[in-house]
């Protein structure tokens, strides 16, 4: 059974989050997008698991349903800031949990910590090391996977407040993580030049902040598995059978790719940021220092190096990124979803067109343009001018790199207007 599962995202309690993230919604644009498991997001929230419990049935098998039989897994994100031999980290992890009954007792857990009513992604002092222990402590079954994990500011090896390998993070718990999480940032290519991570499954999830086909599954992993159960996924993670590939991000186009300075305008390769001390050229100050910087720093293999028996994965820009950047339309926008619907009306959803819709249907049903950025996608070979400090990277179309967008946007009468973007 083939599953492409986005198991890292939010509901509309977390900060930042569309107001309208709803379990409905959720599964709607997921069809429009291919994924056929999510995960459910910010479990411990008291008015989402409230949401949880009314909108979808529980089971023996540890995945949630629907009514229309669509499926989710009991997942969500804490933030663990704590210092550790006098120096501040601040490590985001996703968990995933069996069933309800454990739910409530991670909550309870996290309730002596301090309070989850604030946030959908809440925030607690707790050393990861003593986080793994009190979780299995509750249940052996519920996994925890270290969230986007180069990501600068929150993250297991931030530049800015991580740690330099997974044993000095988890300490003796180290053994109970099974899998990290890339982020937009970085592929698997970039992670396999760290022999440290050789012994665990390299997955990747969106981390989504709405239900936006551009958002939701835009990462994702693949797995084959016999039958969909929680201890099924779960086994597959531990052991890396059944996991199959994952779905990426150009790392380029992630936020914190390269160094820079936002407010200068300043990205730099990391190369050149080490020549300028990692301070901007503009103003002097220190450069969020990117992920790119960061592999190199950890790295003891060199550049294109695979292990062996190394997952597979693709690079893959989002379909409605590349009907905009063909027409220089903008996201959103209601000559967006006049191309978008019809295309996933005629090849059943995003994936299905982007990775295995014949070349002659493409150009039966796509203009030239936008056929050709289809194969270029397909084929690992989208351009990027790389991400920094926050700024998401772009598309290289022409000499300048440039393109021109409409300002009117449009929200299909599927959903309710008012959303914010992420």
């Amino acid at each position: 059974m083939k599953i492409i599962a986005d198991l890292h995202l939010h509901g509309r309690y977390s900060q930042a989050t569309s107001k309208n993230l709803s379990i409905k919604n959720l599964e709607t644009y997921s069809a429009y997008k291919g994924t056929n498991l999510l995960g459910t997001g910010d479990f411990t929230h008291p008015k989402w698991i409230e949401e949880i419990k009314n909108e979808l049935t529980e089971d023996e098998t540890g995945i949630l349903k629907t009514k229309s039989g669509f499926n989710f897994v009991l997942s969500t994100e804490i933030s663990l800031i704590y210092s550790q031999a006098g120096k501040g980290h601040r490590i985001h992890n996703i968990v995933l949990a069996p069933n309800l009954d454990v739910v409530r007792q991670i909550t309870e857990y996290l309730l002596t910590k301090g309070r989850v009513d604030y946030d959908g992604r809440p925030i607690f002092k707790i050393p990861c090391m003593d986080f793994v222990e009190n979780l299995r402590n509750i249940s052996q079954d519920i996994e925890v996977i270290p969230a986007h994990c180069w990501t600068p500011w929150f993250s297991l090896f931030g530049s800015m407040s991580g740690f330099d390998s997974v044993k000095e993070a988890f300490g003796d718990q180290e053994k109970h993580i099974h899998a990290i999480e890339t982020g937009l940032s970085s592929d698997p290519a970039m992670n396999w030049r760290l022999s440290q991570l050789d012994k665990y499954a390299i997955v990747s999830f969106s981390d989504a902040h709405s239900y936006w086909p551009w958002r939701i599954g835009r990462e994702a992993t693949v797995f084959e598995l016999p039958k969909l159960t929680y201890k099924s996924l779960i086994t597959a993670l531990r052991t890396k059978e059944g996991l199959m590939e994952t779905i990426e991000f150009y790392p380029e186009e992630g936020k914190y790719h390269y160094d820079g300075h936002r407010s200068c305008n300043i990205c730099m390769h990391p190369g050149d940021s080490i020549k300028n001390r990692k301070l901007c050229p503009k103003c002097g100050k220190q450069m969020t220092i990117g992920v790119m910087h960061r592999v190199e720093e950890l790295a003891d293999r060199p550049e294109g190096f695979k292990p062996k028996g190394a997952k597979p994965f693709r690079n893959v820009v989002p379909l409605a990124e590349l009907i905009c950047a063909a027409a220089n339309i903008k996201v959103a926008s209601k000559k967006m979803w006049e191309v978008y619907s019809p295309l996933i009306k005629q090849f059943g959803n995003e994936f299905n067109l982007i990775f295995d819709a014949p070349e002659e249907d493409l150009t039966k049903y796509t203009d030239e343009k936008l056929k050709n950025l289809i194969l270029l996608n397909r084929s690992g070979n989208i351009k990027m001018k790389p991400g920094y400090d926050g700024v998401y990277g772009e598309m290289i179309l022409d000499k300048e790199g440039e393109k021109k967008q409409e300002t009117q946007s449009y929200t299909p009468k599927v959903v309710q207007k008012g959303l914010e973007e992420f």
